[in-house]
């Protein structure tokens, strides 16, 4: 393992590999426009997706003809910069297949409200990235367009269900994509492209789909190839929207500013395998506690300690369950018969819950989430793994075993996502180091109630140390 970049190689446009926070300074002095963003990215896309198959559709028309707002003041303004958008997320007059054959030719006629907002901020859609069918899995491939491949290495999985994001993202198709998050859909794959992906609190994004308005366990997030830049973005999703009945106003002080002030001295509890919920390699073991030698050398206080999560695992599935009844489970007969096995599998699962199963995982809910809460009074985060494993062949569905320990399901491999997910805290997946393999490795910071502005702060304090780099890279 190795804390240090491996060599790689960037032949795209110079203008790709800016950060997104620089670019939108060059757009608001009017020293670039966004046609010459629109022009690199497409050509950045043509480039490099034939080896990684990660923005599946591409709307370039519409993103020339888009009318970009007048700049404003507003900390969240993108003024013109080229985004993508995840093929969960309806996109007016672009195809929007949320991977499932029978809807291959599906074409959105508005925008979702997270759409709307981004645009309204300055971002210019410019495609959609790929995703698992609805989202189901932490591995991106579909029967409508197929695997998408990990930059780093083009024979491995990218993670999922963001991982079109995060590999848009890795290889510099674009600054800033949008993902989403049920069972580390966004953390998961910025793990394994060397990005950053924040699972935001509940309604801070706009939280989940319109039909699902009141649950908060899927939600949009900010993916970048910073925590600066991945903050910039969180600050143009943020704001209230009547149609999203969770959704909250934006905050009195931008998630920008707490990047700005970040400092190297925070408290920090480390929990590896979450006290044995879920194994973790050795060699992932290694990169994270290196990282964190490095933090606490740098006036970190590092706590190896994690408190009691009783029935996390059985309330996760119970939620998980419920939502896929209530979403795919819920689509026309026509769409479902297409479904792959697995998520047929997961609405049979929530169509079978009992009242007492809906009730025990409500209940413990609360009580994890005020464990948390009181254990997080002495701690800024509780940083754990992303996944307990590096990424495994692309055609490989999910890993049959993880240090050892055997798989169940598909969704057994990602524990480290539940905790943050039934608890509504704000988690971010930041890079922390490689494998020998050379490989990307993620580290999961996990925050306080609304804690979304320390949770940036203490991944760029992170990222300062460890000083990793965030450039883009040809598909290996």
């Amino acid at each position: 393992m190795t804390l240090k970049r491996p060599a790689t190689t960037y032949t795209g446009p110079e203008l790709c590999a800016l950060s997104a926070y620089d670019t939108v300074q060059l757009l608001r002095k009017g020293e670039v426009s966004s046609a010459e963003l629109q022009s690199a990215s497409h050509a950045r896309v043509e480039q490099t997706d034939g080896a990684v198959n990660a923005m599946v559709t591409r709307c370039y028309d519409r993103a020339a003809a888009f009318d970009v707002p007048a700049i404003d003041d507003h900390v969240g303004c993108l003024a013109g910069l080229p985004i993508g958008i995840k093929d969960l997320s309806a996109v007016s007059g672009v195809r929007h297949t949320m991977g499932t054959p029978a809807m291959a030719n599906h074409i959105a006629t508005t925008n979702d409200p997270i759409v709307d907002i981004l645009e309204a901020r300055g971002g210019v859609v410019v495609g959609k990235t790929n995703t698992p069918e609805m989202g189901a899995g932490g591995n991106t491939f579909n029967a409508v367009f197929g695997h998408t491949r990990n930059p780093w290495d083009v024979s491995k999985n990218a993670g999922g269900s963001s991982g079109g994001a995060a590999v848009s993202l890795a290889t510099g198709q674009v600054w800033l994509s949008q993902g989403s998050d049920l069972a580390g859909s966004l953390r998961t794959p910025a793990a394994y492209c060397g990005v950053v992906g924040l699972r935001p609190s509940p309604g801070r994004a706009f939280g989940g789909p319109m039909t699902l308005g009141f649950s908060g366990e899927g939600i949009s997030g900010p993916m970048a190839r910073d925590v600066r830049d991945c903050a910039l973005f969180l600050d143009a999703m943020s704001g209230f929207d009547e149609r999203a009945p969770l959704s909250l106003p934006a905050p009195d002080a931008p998630f920008q500013e707490a990047v700005a002030r970040a400092e190297g001295k925070v408290r920090i509890a480390y929990a590896p395998d979450l006290a044995g919920f879920a194994p973790v390699e050795s060699e992932i073991r290694s990169v994270m506690a290196a990282a964190l030698e490095q933090m606490e050398k740098s006036g970190s206080s590092i706590d190896e300690v994690c408190p009691d999560l009783p029935g996390l695992k059985d309330t996760y599935v119970t939620l998980r369950a419920l939502t896929w009844a209530s979403l795919p489970g819920r689509a026309p007969k026509a769409v479902q018969e297409g479904y792959k096995r697995t998520l047929v599998e997961n609405i049979e699962v929530g169509r079978k819950l009992t009242v007492d199963q809906i009730i025990d995982a409500n209940l413990t809910r609360t009580s994890l989430y005020h464990t948390m809460r009181t254990f997080l009074h002495d701690f800024d985060v509780l940083a754990c793994a992303v996944v307990g494993l590096e990424p495994t062949l692309a055609e490989v569905e999910y890993p049959l075993s993880v240090d050892g320990v055997e798989t169940h399901d598909y969704i057994d491999w990602l524990k480290f996502s539940f905790l943050a997910t039934v608890t509504g805290l704000p988690a971010i997946s930041v890079p922390c180091g490689f494998t020998e393999s050379g490989m990307p490795v993620g580290i999961q910071l996990i925050g306080p109630p609304r804690g979304d502005a320390k949770v940036l702060a203490v991944a760029r304090a992170l990222e300062m140390v460890l000083d990793l780099g965030a450039a883009p890279l040809d598909p290996r």
